[in-house]
């Protein structure tokens, strides 16, 4: 009874967060694109949204806090980040208004709040993706028994919150600073977190949100990590599908096609920045990627030592779950994930 009535709060409180848009024709979007599907994805090029996403979402919170309130402080936070890139109307009331984000907060129960501690700042995976509890439950207990905190945003385009805020998606643009606006809330909410030792994580889109984060602010991070990452839209268009590639050129979203206006699609790549990386970085790919193909992030790799930055990599060889290989709750993906904290903790803990 008392589940049930928390889901009417929240579906009541998530109906109204968004009004609603002029409803266009769905199509079907191929799963794993940009990252592994969520439960309410987005459509094809129009962006039309499940028309059940709010509902999905509310019950997805209700499944954050069971899942992981036995080792972790549950939260979900609402701050302000940049403005919409695109307002239809700029002379109505409130059209330049910041645009407000949702995110996660997971403090571990046994976190010693009387020391400095260090942050996790985690950017979830998928082209109109979220912040998942079927996808990311048993990876957010890994980093609490890991002894980090975590932030993770549902930026904006992400799914959950209506078609307007699905509408609002800057791939590789301002959704950078939604989560980057995270960190900096986090930060300014808990004096205990360490502003010296925050990590950014993140697997296939969110690995170039990772990716963006580290070579855009530096000074932001002191270690990162992306999982098979999406870091050159311009290749990633010419492997891509003609229906993926109408989502960003879509008039909701760039606008263009990558043949159009190949520098806008550069100045959302990772690959762009490869010469400004400082900060310590592990990146992680799978020969077999079925979504993020390993040639992409070889070319990252190759970018990066051309420009004579250093960074650890591996290449998996053809490792069973493909794209997804290690977010799964395998024997092989936990073992990769040991490396990832083994490498974060070099550079977050004392």
């Amino acid at each position: 009874m008392r589940n049930s009535i928390v889901f009417l709060f929240a579906f009541s409180l998530y109906g109204q967060e968004t009004p609603p848009a002029t409803p266009a024709p769905a199509a079907a979007t191929p799963g794993g694109r940009g990252g592994a599907a969520t439960a309410a994805p987005a459509g094809g090029p129009t962006g039309q949204a499940n028309p059940n996403d709010t509902v999905l979402k509310a019950l997805d919170d209700i499944m954050w806090v069971q899942k992981l309130s036995d080792i972790a402080d549950v939260d979900k936070v609402a701050y302000t980040s940049l403005p919409p890139t695109r307002i239809p109307n700029k002379t109505a009331p409130g059209a330049g208004n910041p645009l407000i984000i949702r995110a996660y907060t997971f403090i571990p129960k046994k976190m010693d709040r009387s020391k400095k501690q260090p942050l996790l700042v985690l950017a979830h995976q998928g082209l109109h993706g979220s912040v998942s509890s079927v996808e990311l439950a048993h990876i957010i207990r890994e980093m609490m028994e890991q002894g980090y905190a975590v932030i993770a945003p549902d930026y904006r385009g992400s799914t959950g919150y209506g078609q307007g805020f699905s509408n609002q998606i800057d791939y590789g643009g301002r959704e950078v600073d939604d989560v980057l606006a995270g960190r900096n809330w986090m930060l300014e909410k808990y004096s205990f977190l360490d502003p010296k030792r925050v990590g950014a994580i993140g697997w296939s889109h969110g690995g170039l949100i990772t990716l963006m984060q580290i070579l855009l602010h530096a000074d932001a991070y002191a270690v990162a990590y992306a999982g098979v990452p999406v870091s050159d839209l311009v290749l990633r268009m010419g492997y891509e599908s003609a229906a993926y590639q109408a989502q960003y050129s879509a008039a909701y979203h760039i606008g263009k096609t990558v043949r159009e206006d190949i520098k806008e699609y550069e100045k959302r790549s990772p690959i762009t920045y490869a010469a400004n990386l400082k900060t310590p970085l592990l990146i992680h790919t799978n020969t077999n990627d079925e979504d993020v193909n390993v040639m992409e992030v070889k070319r990252m790799m190759m970018a990066l030592k051309a420009e004579g930055r250093q960074f650890e990599s591996k290449i998996y060889e053809d490792a069973p779950g493909g794209h997804m290989f290690n977010r799964l709750d395998t024997k092989l993906a936990r073992e990769s994930r040991e490396e990832v904290y083994a490498f974060l903790a070099k550079y977050l803990k004392n």
